[in-house]
């Protein structure tokens, strides 16, 4: 029997191409929807409007900072969703499992299983009924405290995080997890921005952005690279539009046409929704190959390398900045070298664009004096993923554009404190700095090997090398790659334990034993001993503030994520090296270790009474160069031989289509919010595969036909995923596109970025078939 008609009822796909502006009316639609369907509507008003308010909570969807400026309406439309998505009144409760087993749960879409509600009290997986059945919270402690200690060794638990967790949580974990004994923290940083992390370490010696909210009013020129704002962080659209209107140029680098990188209707803007207006979002576009953004970029490099030549000849003003670069640059020799040694012809066969294209992007580069440098997963999920970051750097540095007001590099980070986490510590590969730190404040040895990414986690559980995993927040099995081996590895473990605020695919896909432990969300207040408590994240521009939940919790079985921890830990380690218990109370207690341990953190509790919370600060955006050479570095890396791996060209066949994976507009993460996707014109279906028509008819195929997908790689494990619609779509030729995480299983596992082990879903090499089981036409 349904439990929630809603989410039961089968839709008529429909596809029809979208005319309207990003914003506007339909995102006004979108979120009266959202918020009526949360059977929580008028608390949700309250809600809604405390969203990214002083003394109200952090947006639990996307990283993209705040504005400075007041206003009653500080959310964007997917915000909105994310906010009335998890402060809904539905209850996943012990009835509900006594309803359905897990096999029958596992029949259900992702979409169908967060819909059911909020985890409201703690689970145990019986094997005998296939169901969970409610535990106690000493219980479940007592639980996994018995199989981890029973560990030949630490190493052979896993300890993942979702950007998700507060600073608290991640501080607590982390220092679990180390005098536990293991650094093995697969993250969920390392599936997006780690080539990011890597390669900003090495080229300007931190691995976070340097810019801040206010550098977008005075740059001259925003490049955006691999993002698609309008879906993933739709305020970052009111600043984009509002530079193209004060004269700045906008140019957007994606192979497809996203509506938010084309105009934007200000949902705010009273006589621009009732004129039916909008502005442009950007003053180019330029469409690359999958891969080829490197090849568009050294392309630029040579442009100004030629222009800097000619300007020595001809004594005009030179086109670098020769002070900035020999004050503060490394290895420009080199680099320039590489940039003469790449040629034209392969700059363009690579980037898929003409000359001219590129020559246009380097002379609006050349002209702008200050500059901001955006990217994002379409930027961080490819083979040569680190490369391509540290060529960005590169054309930074060859005209200072660091460290001055208005300019500097950009990584858009996804969930809301994925970047808090890491600086929090929740690190796989630590700075010797952090360990000695932890060391002197807590008095223990901590664990001085690397341990396990996302990646190197999965092989574990396959090999069997470990046996235990917990997840803080997440849904590990659907986020990761390749993911009939992800599930089979997470089957493999004694124990799987899930820290969670909703019911999703990783509670079905578990070990022989298996803990659901329903967790706080960011709307709910979290109350403790010493009284209702706030907790703190920092965003993509290094803002740390405080987050207040405004809803009273669904039940009283809900625990917040630092209690869930510190219950953890009690149990496994007692009162070594912290009082657990004593911490909970009063959260800061915890904010003051992170400030005796944790850089930039001194004075924690009274710096964040500051409204809007305070800024860590960048060294390399106050060009303080933390690197080996301590200068900046330019890095001279040479375009890649073939963007396609040699495992692919080992499968002796030839891609159809070369395929990227990307979110749909109702969507965040792996949360599915509906089944439409307005901008790309989809209604009612995600099982589609975005086509160039040409390329449908050259495959010997239909628009609207069905067809199954089949990725290449040279190891032996078929990759298919069956039934997709073929929709023909504005993409450059050779190309396709597909709904994340749907596509999941096509990424080989060993398919990762060199030096980053990101996963490479921006580049998968398939193959077209007819499908197993015959499909309708649209």
């Amino acid at each position: 029997m349904s439990l929630h008609h809603k989410a039961d009822q089968k839709p008529v796909p429909r596809y029809k191409p979208y005319n309207g502006p990003a914003g506007g009316w339909g995102a006004l639609r979108s979120v009266a929807k959202a918020w009526v369907g949360s059977d929580n509507a008028l608390k949700n008003i309250r809600a809604l409007l405390k969203t990214n308010q002083n003394g109200g909570f952090d947006c639990p969807g996307c990283a993209w900072g705040d504005s400075p400026e007041s206003g009653m309406v500080k959310f964007c439309e997917n915000g909105a969703k994310a906010v009335n998505w998890e402060a809904t009144k539905r209850r996943v409760d012990a009835a509900f499992f006594a309803r359905h087993s897990v096999s029958a749960l596992l029949e259900q879409s992702d979409y169908w299983l967060e819909y059911q509600g909020r985890l409201t009290e703690p689970m145990v997986y019986d094997a005998a009924s296939d169901r969970y059945q409610p535990i106690g919270w000493d219980g479940a402690f007592a639980l996994i405290a018995q199989h981890l200690n029973a560990l030949e060794s630490p190493d052979q638990a896993e300890f993942y995080t979702s950007g998700r967790a507060s600073n608290e949580a991640a501080f607590l974990y982390q220092l679990f997890v180390r005098a536990y004994g293991t650094n093995n923290f697969p993250d969920c940083s390392n599936m997006c921005h780690e080539a990011s992390g890597v390669a900003l370490g090495q080229s300007v010696g931190v691995g976070k952005g340097t810019v801040t909210f206010d550098d977008f009013e005075h740059a001259d020129a925003i490049f955006v690279w691999g993002q698609n704002p309008g879906t993933n962080h739709p305020r970052m659209l009111d600043p984009l539009r509002d530079a193209v209107k004060r004269g700045a140029q906008v140019v957007c680098v994606n192979p497809l046409k996203e509506r938010g990188l084309e105009r934007f209707q200000h949902p705010q803007h009273a006589l621009e929704m009732l004129t039916n207006g909008d502005r442009p979002t950007n003053t180019a576009y330029f469409r690359p190959a999958l891969g080829g953004d490197m090849a568009m970029m050294r392309g630029m490099a040579k442009f100004l390398l030629q222009w800097e030549r000619e300007a020595q000849a001809s004594g005009e003003p030179a086109v670098f900045d020769h002070a900035f670069i020999e004050q503060h640059g490394h290895g420009i020799d080199d680099y320039l070298a590489v940039v003469d040694a790449t040629s034209w012809e392969q700059i363009q066969a690579q980037s898929g664009l003409p000359l001219a294209d590129i020559e246009q992007a380097a002379r609006m580069y050349r002209k702008a004096e200050k500059v901001i440098m955006c990217w994002a997963m379409g930027i961080t999920q490819h083979r040569h993923s680190v490369a391509t970051i540290q060529e960005i750097a590169n054309l930074m540095l060859l005209r200072g554009n660091l460290g001055v007001p208005g300019a500097g590099l950009c990584p858009v980070r996804g969930h809301s404190n994925v970047q808090g986490d890491r600086t929090m510590g929740i690190n796989e590969r630590p700075p010797v700095a952090l360990l000695d730190a932890i060391e002197k404040r807590f008095g223990f040895s901590v664990p001085r090997h690397n341990g396990h990414n996302t990646v190197e986690a999965i092989h574990a559980m396959l090999d069997g090398r470990a046996r235990v995993f917990i997840g803080l927040g997440g849904n590990f099995a659907q986020a990761t790659p390749d993911t009939e081996r992800t599930a089979q590895a997470l089957r493999n473990c004694a124990l799987t334990v899930q820290i969670s605020t909703k019911l999703n695919r990783s509670h079905l896909v578990h070990g022989k034993q298996a803990l659901i432990l329903p967790c706080l969300g960011r709307t709910d207040i979290d109350q403790q001993g010493e009284g209702p408590q706030a907790v703190t994240v920092e965003d993509s521009f290094s803002m740390v503030h405080a987050s207040n939940g405004q809803l009273q919790p669904l039940s009283r079985q809900m625990r917040s994520e630092p209690a869930v921890v510190a219950g953890i830990a009690a149990a496994t380690l007692g009162s070594t090296p912290v009082d657990w218990n004593w911490l909970i109370a009063d959260y800061g207690r915890i904010r003051d270790l992170i400030a005796d341990t944790i850089p930039g953190f001194t004075d924690f509790n009274q710096r964040l009474e500051h409204p809007g919370g305070f800024y860590l600060g960048s060294s390399a955006g106050a060009r303080q160069w933390k690197t080996a050479t301590g200068r900046a570095n330019f890095k001279a890396n040479l375009l890649p031989d073939s963007l396609l791996d040699e495992r692919v060209r080992a499968s002796g066949q030839v891609p159809d289509l070369i395929m990227q994976s990307m979110r749909s507009h109702d969507q965040y993460n792996t949360t599915i919010y509906g089944l439409d996707d307005r901008y790309r014109g989809v209604k009612g279906q995600r099982d589609v595969l975005f086509v160039n028509e040409a390329d449908i008819i050259r495959l010997g195929f239909k628009p609207g036909q069905k067809a199954d997908i089949v990725s290449l790689w040279a190891d032996g494990h078929e990759r298919r995923v069956q039934g997709f619609t073929l929709l023909a779509f504005d993409i450059p030729a050779g190309q396709a596109a597909a709904y994340y995480p749907e596509v999941n299983p096509l990424v080989p596992l060993e398919s990762v970025g060199d030096g980053s082990h990101t996963p490479t879903s921006k580049f998968v090499a398939i193959k077209l078939e007819a499908p197993r089981e015959t499909g309708r036409i649209l």
